[in-house]
């Protein structure tokens, strides 16, 4: 237990999330095996998780809500990530996703997030997963409410 909460004090560190009422990384994000690969530009941010079998419905295929909940933490990260310095939560007020093509379970997923427009306390964002050979498999769209955290 040690080495995990050990960890998260590493992962705060790195994201410089000095608010130990904010656990990061979240729960469901280490329940899907997610991984944020690329954080440099504000407003964007681009995250891995694993097309992995206990994620897949009775045919095989990986469930539509482990791949909008993927879109959800890429979305919520960037809205972060855009408020540049700022501190704030982020609330997802509503969510949209397509689904393109049928997933099998193996592999990796990559879910590019970017926000593309808001203000002070909304932001519109947009998000798309794409699977090991690039093909785009979702896509997803969704209004986030953004409230000051001290």
């Amino acid at each position: 237990m040690l080495a995990g909460a050990l960890g998260i004090a590493v992962v705060r560190y790195l994201l410089d999330v000095a608010d130990p009422g904010v656990q990061v990384p979240p729960n469901c994000d280490l329940t899907l095996g997610m991984v944020c690969i690329d954080k440099t530009e504000p407003g964007r941010t681009t995250w891995r998780m694993p097309a992995d079998e206990r994620f897949t419905n009775p045919v095989g295929m990986i469930q539509g809500g482990f791949l909008a909940a993927c879109c959800d933490s890429a979305m919520g990260a960037a809205t972060v990530t855009w408020a540049k310095g700022e501190k704030v939560f982020s609330a997802n007020a509503e969510m949209k996703i397509s689904f393109l093509r049928p997933v099998r379970a193996g592999g990796m997923l990559t879910c590019a997030s970017r926000v593309v427009s808001g203000g002070r306390r909304v932001a519109f964002v947009e998000a798309d997963v794409t699977d090991d050979q690039g093909h785009l498999v979702a896509k997803a769209s969704s209004t986030y409410l953004l409230a000051p955290r001290d």
